[in-house]
C-alpha cells in the first residue's frame, strides 16, 4: 500500500496536538493523542460531544492491553485472543495512563484494536494510543468513506486519512469485562453469537442509561428525517398517515412489503445482514440528501448482524433532545 507519506504525515500532526480522520473496518474515527488533554479537549469540541461521555482508546495490539487496562479477566483475554484485530471494543479497568478526560472520569476504559491496515498502519507510525469517536457531528449518521467525514467536519479536521469505504459499516460491539460476568452493551460487528462460541457460554445485551459507552443515548446514529421503525404489518397505517399529512417519505425495507404500492418511495437495503450493515448509513445518508422528513424503516430480523442494524435504527428513531435536533439541523 502507498500510504507511507499520507502515514507519516499523520503521525506528525498526531505527536503535535492535531486531530486525524482515519478509516477503520466500522466506521472513520477521529483521531487524537490519547495521553494528550488538550487534543482529546479538541475532538470533543468539533464533534459537539458531551465531556462525559467517554471516548475509545484505540491500540496496535492485544499486547497494548497490559498498558492501559489492569486487573484483565481471563474473558478479556479470551475475546482479545478470537477478535482482535477486528471490530470489538472491551471495557475494562482502566490504568493510571488512561486521562480522566478520555473516560469521562470513569473507572473503566474502552480499548480497540481496528484490524483496518490503514488504521494499523497508524497506530503503529505512532508508537501509542489514539483516542477516537466516529468522525462526526454528534448523535448523527456515522462516516463510512472519507467524503462522509469531511461532509460532517470540513475543516476542522487537520487530516483526513481515505482508506476506502469501511467493510463492516456499524461501529465495533462494546463487551463489559470490568467485572463479573461479560455483557454486550452494544451491538455490532462482532455478533453476539460470535461472542457466545468464543466464550462457551450466553452473553446478556444490557441497554439503558445505565451503560456508560459510547452510542447509549436515546437518540444517535440518527439522521435529519424523522425515522419510524415499525414491523412490516405495521407499515402501511404509517404510510397512508404520512400521506394524509403530506409529508415526504420513503420506505427503508430489505425484504419486500406485501401491499405497498408501487409509487411509493422506497429503498432496499440488502437482505444479507452482513451486507446490510454495510449499507445501512450510506442509505440514511442519501435520504437525507434527497430531502425526506421521514424515514419508515422496517424491522429486520436480528439474527447475526442484523441485531447491530436493529439497534442503530432503534437509536435513530428515539426521542431526540432538543440540542440533538439543532446538532442535526446544522450538520
Amino acid at each position: 500500500m502507498s500510504w507511507a507519506n499520507e502515514i507519516d504525515r499523520a503521525v506528525g500532526i498526531l505527536r503535535s496536538g492535531g486531530l486525524v480522520a482515519f478509516p477503520t473496518e466500522t466506521v472513520y474515527g477521529l483521531g487524537a493523542d490519547a495521553t494528550n488533554e488538550a487534543a482529546v479537549r479538541r475532538v470533543f469540541a468539533v464533534k459537539g460531544r458531551p465531556t462525559d461521555d467517554p471516548l475509545i482508546v484505540h491500540v496496535a495490539d492485544v499486547g497494548a492491553l497490559l498498558d492501559w487496562a489492569w486487573d484483565i479477566s481471563s474473558y478479556a483475554w479470551r475475546l482479545a485472543g478470537h477478535f482482535w484485530p477486528g471490530p470489538l471494543i472491551l471495557i475494562l479497568r482502566r490504568s493510571a495512563r488512561v486521562p480522566d478526560i478520555v473516560t469521562g472520569g470513569l473507572d473503566t476504559v474502552g480499548l480497540s484494536v481496528p484490524a483496518h491496515p490503514m488504521a494499523q498502519a497508524l497506530l503503529n507510525g505512532f508508537g501509542g494510543a489514539i483516542a477516537a469517536p466516529s468522525a462526526n457531528r454528534f448523535g448523527g449518521v456515522s462516516p463510512t468513506t472519507a467524503a462522509h467525514v469531511v461532509e460532517d467536519l470540513g475543516a476542522s479536521v487537520d487530516l483526513v486519512l481515505d482508506g476506502g469505504p469501511c467493510t463492516v459499516g456499524v461501529e465495533s460491539t462494546i463487551v463489559d469485562v470490568s467485572s463479573g460476568s461479560p455483557a454486550i452493551l452494544r451491538p455490532g460487528g462482532v455478533t453476539r453469537e460470535g461472542i457466545e462460541r468464543a466464550l462457551a457460554k450466553p452473553v446478556p445485551v444490557c441497554r439503558g442509561p445505565t451503560a456508560r459507552c459510547p452510542g447509549q443515548l436515546p437518540s444517535h446514529y440518527a439522521p435529519a428525517a424523522q425515522v419510524f421503525l415499525l414491523e412490516a404489518g405495521q407499515v402501511l397505517s404509517k404510510v397512508v398517515e404520512l400521506r394524509s399529512q403530506g409529508l415526504r417519505f420513503c420506505v427503508l425495507h430489505s425484504s419486500p412489503v406485501e401491499g405497498l404500492r408501487s409509487e411509493i418511495p422506497r429503498l432496499r437495503l440488502p437482505q444479507d445482514p452482513a451486507r446490510m450493515a454495510r449499507g445501512l448509513y450510506a442509505a440514511l445518508r442519501e435520504l437525507d440528501r434527497r430531502g425526506f422528513e421521514c424515514v419508515v424503516a422496517v424491522r429486520p430480523p436480528e439474527a447475526g448482524l442484523g441485531l447491530a442494524v436493529v439497534d442503530r435504527l432503534s437509536r435513530a428513531a428515539g426521542p431526540r433532545h432538543p440540542r440533538d435536533a439543532t446538532e442535526i439541523t446544522a450538520r
